[in-house]
């Protein structure tokens, strides 16, 4: 799926991870790293080596692909420092498919 094309607010975690892996690599091209692997226990900060701008870069991304019904800085702000280091892809998953449901039912 295009990163730039809208995911229904429907979708399951499967296709969430489609996209969220796209993002990624989008994200990631620009230090040369888009063969990399990333499932849902891909680590943001030890397996894929982000840093904070990085994460920042990531929220535009998400804001431009899925509009306001994920907030993805509002995510980060409800955890604790170490949860954010430790942070994986799959928790991204998860939160941004209850984001998604929550849109269609509100």
């Amino acid at each position: 799926m295009n990163p730039t094309e809208p995911t229904p607010a429907y979708a399951d975690e499967e296709v969430v991870l489609a996209d969220i892996r796209a993002l990624l690599l989008t994200l990631l091209e620009e230090y040369g790293d888009e063969d990399l692997e990333i499932g849902m226990n891909t680590t943001f900060n030890r397996d894929l080596e982000l840093e904070s701008i990085d994460l920042v870069a990531l929220a535009g991304l998400l804001k431009e692909h899925y509009g306001n019904r994920v907030n993805f800085a509002e995510f980060l702000a409800g955890m604790e420092f170490e949860e954010i280091i430790e942070l994986t892809v799959g928790r991204l998953v998860e939160h941004v498919v209850q984001s998604l449901k929550a849109a269609e039912a509100g």
